[in-house]
């Protein structure tokens, strides 16, 4: 799933775990029956309706599924299948509708400042491996980022690889990277057209030549060296045609590859094959004795910790801990110790070691294990160590803050960050003296600080220069109460001095789901509407986990529908406080926010002037059939069991989109080539609502080609993008100037 407008990685695992991961398990098919749905079955035959917009008529068939007793209807069905010509001419029109409606003489003024805002020098913080720093560069505009290499704190900087050769287009993405532990070799991956599907290759880093080693198959994978540097373990799928059509998004390897052999030697390692909806990763111990095995299943990171001595040949993967019961993500090994973040016993989280020098003491792979840092009142969300230091991130009231604790659990000092906001990238070794971070808030960009553990001190490293002045902005904090009385907390983002007169043009937008913490980010596009007076709001709903495993079980399964009240409530808040009114108030989600802003607009097309939906999950029958969606049950329920039926079908936004209903104007927007979020959801959801609406408000999709979830995304697209959902923003919130 997507991380709507934000995506922060802090495990060793593979890349993606965060946002697309799985939790608790669904109830047993013997579940006692349950009571009617309440949605309401989508008619097979079409309502007559105004058609302001000369939507084009999108194919319908005659579809209908028996679920547990309740007929169904799913008259888009045939939508769902992206290489069906009626589909693709059906695209091909909504598309050129989408822009003739949006292209306007505001949309080039949009885009011309929301270039503007985007062009400027950004520069991650450096990885330090062996005598070498890495780290990557834009200039501003170019479509993907450069990765360079600088040899000491004196040398010159040189590209190691440049993605925006590879492509014509720019839609090759740089998806990984790793050096090894002296920085000579350097593991990457490649991404085509925004897939999550990976290809690994090897380059010298004094050279720039590629060696020989091509892999494919790779997903969401993790490039760990072994301390030698003579291979790496990744994790790997089935090829397609090898496994029945849709099992290649599952069943993942954990395996080794040895440089120089062909791909078909690689060495399995690890696998779960009795379980298919699982992801595997790992990482290597800084001092390289230990792999690190982590399966994560569930939503958020429930997950299994298993282990190898990477000392004695010939050796199996050992569990530390086992079942799936809590979430553990792994710090790294230090004299023999494994020190992990868990929930267990701790649903705001702490910090555990277990002695592997032990033989991983326990019983069926629950290891016995002592406490190091204790819960507190705040969310310890990761932990990781450099100079022999703890460094425990607390989230409190939704923003990061730095500790400092020795390996026994002594807390030291409080890293003063240089405010409140969240910590994005994070790097540093057990044995280096030095960390690197980025610190980033609604109105400061991602800057980069280095610190030092002898001195304490917290240096400025490298600030971008963004073309606003950001000082005329302010962020505050608030709390309103949700439907059920919950106290949920929002930010609000706004020029200093703003007048509450009940018609600021807001934009409320969320995630909600999948244990995902919605922290303090700056986006330069924001400032188009920042600049125009107007009100960014960022509420910290439940389902999230901003506030602990507690939080995000709240807003699970059965409970979603908590999501969608908080929702609506910080909307009702922001009418009821002053600060808008319907009809300047739009709303945008991404993924799983994408299904968040396609139910409350099901259930509240009132309250809402224009409505933002990106790659939604809008059928929730069917989710589960396609891509990995059916990692995701656990999160949101499983439609094929009685017992989840009900909950999924009463709040499914395709199945709850009623016709006669004075729609606000919604852009939906999905990409073809996407591999995790399948865009028939998207798809199938415009079709309805134009079919349904009694109202004259545009109801548009917009279909990416050679674009997938978001991820790799070239600057140009996303420039494209923001220009497009931008002016359909301020078109209908009447920002016409």
């Amino acid at each position: 799933m997507k991380l709507a407008r934000k995506a922060l990685a802090r495990a060793i695992t593979a890349a993606g775990f965060l946002a697309l991961c799985c939790c608790s398990s669904p109830p047993p098919k013997t579940a006692a029956p349950p009571p009617p749905p309440t949605a309401t079955p989508i008619p097979l035959s079409p309502t007559p309706t105004p058609r302001p917009y000369d939507y084009p008529v999108a194919p319908r068939g005659d579809a209908v599924d028996d679920y547990h007793g309740t007929r169904v209807a799913d008259p888009y069905r045939s939508l769902e299948n992206a290489e069906d010509p009626a589909t693709s001419a059906w695209v091909d029109a909504e598309n050129a509708l989408t822009r003739r409606v949006l292209n306007r003489p505001l949309r080039e003024t949009l885009k011309a400042r929301i270039t503007e805002l985007v062009d400027y020098p950004r520069i991650s913080v450096p990885t330090r491996k062996g005598r070498f720093y890495f780290f990557f560069k834009n200039t501003g505009l170019q479509n993907q980022s450069v990765y360079f290499v600088q040899e000491g704190t004196k040398g010159e900087p040189r590209v190691l690889i440049d993605p925006n050769t590879l492509s014509s287009d720019g839609t090759v993405a740089l998806s990984n990277v790793s050096p090894t532990r002296d920085g000579k070799l350097l593991g990457y991956a490649l991404s085509r057209s925004g897939s999550d599907r990976q290809e690994i290759y090897v380059r010298e880093v004094a050279t720039g030549r590629d060696l020989p080693d091509k892999l494919l198959w790779a997903k969401f994978t993790s490039i760990a060296w072994t301390a030698d540097d003579r291979g790496f373990f990744y994790t790997r799928y089935p090829e397609p045609g090898t496994v029945p059509k849709g099992d290649e998004n599952y069943f993942p390897k954990l395996c080794y590859h040895r440089l120089g052999d062909p791909q078909g030697k690689d060495r399995l390692i690890f696998e779960k094959p009795a379980e298919k909806e699982v992801f595997i990763g790992a990482g290597v111990s800084y001092d390289g004795q230990w792999l690190l095995i982590q399966a994560v299943k569930g939503s958020g990171d429930r997950s299994e910790v298993h282990v190898l001595d990477l000392r004695k040949p010939g050796g199996k993967p050992v569990p530390v801990f086992s079942g799936y019961e809590h979430g553990y993500t792994i710090a790294d090994v230090v004299r023999g110790k494994l020190y992990t973040r868990t929930d267990r016993d701790a649903p705001l989280g702490r910090v555990i070691a277990v002695d592997l020098t032990r033989g991983v003491p326990g019983v069926k792979g629950d290891a016995r294990f002592v406490e190091i840092v204790p819960a507190s009142g705040d969310n310890l969300t990761f932990a990781t160590i450099v100079n022999g230091t703890l460094v425990v991130d607390a989230l409190h009231n939704a923003s990061d803050q730095l500790i400092a604790y020795s390996l026994k659990g002594r807390r030291l000092n409080e890293i003063g960050l240089p405010g409140i906001g969240s910590v994005g990238a994070l790097t540093g070794e057990p044995d280096q003296t030095e960390m690197f971070l980025s610190f980033t808030s609604f109105t400061v960009p991602s800057t980069n600080y280095r610190y030092d553990f002898a001195t304490k001190d917290l240096a400025l490293f490298q600030k971008p220069e963004v073309k606003v002045d950001t000082a005329l902005y302010e962020t505050e904090q608030i709390w309103y109460p949700s439907k059920d009385g919950t106290k949920v907390s929002m930010f609000l983002v706004h020029k200093k001095g703003v007048a509450k007169d009940g018609d600021r043009p807001t934009y409320l937008t969320a995630y909600g789901g999948f244990d995902v913490n919605l922290t303090p980010y700056f986006l330069s596009s924001d400032f188009v509407l920042l600049e125009r007076s107007g009100v960014i709001a960022i509420p910290n709903l439940r389902g999230g986990g901003e506030y602990g495993e507690a939080w995000h079980q709240a807003g699970m399964r059965e409970k979603k529908q908590n999501v969608f009240d908080d929702f609506i409530a910080a909307a009702q808040w922001l009418i009821g406080d002053g600060w808008t009114k319907p009809a300047r108030l739009a709303i945008d989600g991404g993924s799983n926010g994408g299904l968040l802003v396609s139910a409350v607009l099901t259930q509240r097309p009132e309250l809402f002037g224009a409505v933002v939906c990106e790659v939604p999950v809008a059928d929730m029958l069917r989710y589960h059939k396609y891509t990995i969606g059916s990692y995701w049950i656990p999160e949101y329920g499983n439609p094929d069991l009685a017992a989840d039926f009900p909950f999924l079908y009463k709040y499914s936004p395709y199945h709850n989109v009623r016709d006669g209903v004075r729609y606000p104007a919604t852009l939906v927007t999905g990409a073809d080539t996407d591999d995790r979020v399948t865009p028939g959801h998207a798809k199938k959801l415009a079709a309805r609502l134009q079919a349904a609406t009694a109202g004259d408000a545009p109801i548009l999709l917009r279909v990416e080609t050679k674009a997938g979830h978001g991820s790799g995304k070239p600057t140009s697209k996303r420039i494209d993008e923001a220009s497009d959902i931008w002016t359909f923003v301020f078109w209908r919130l009447g920002l016409n100037s």
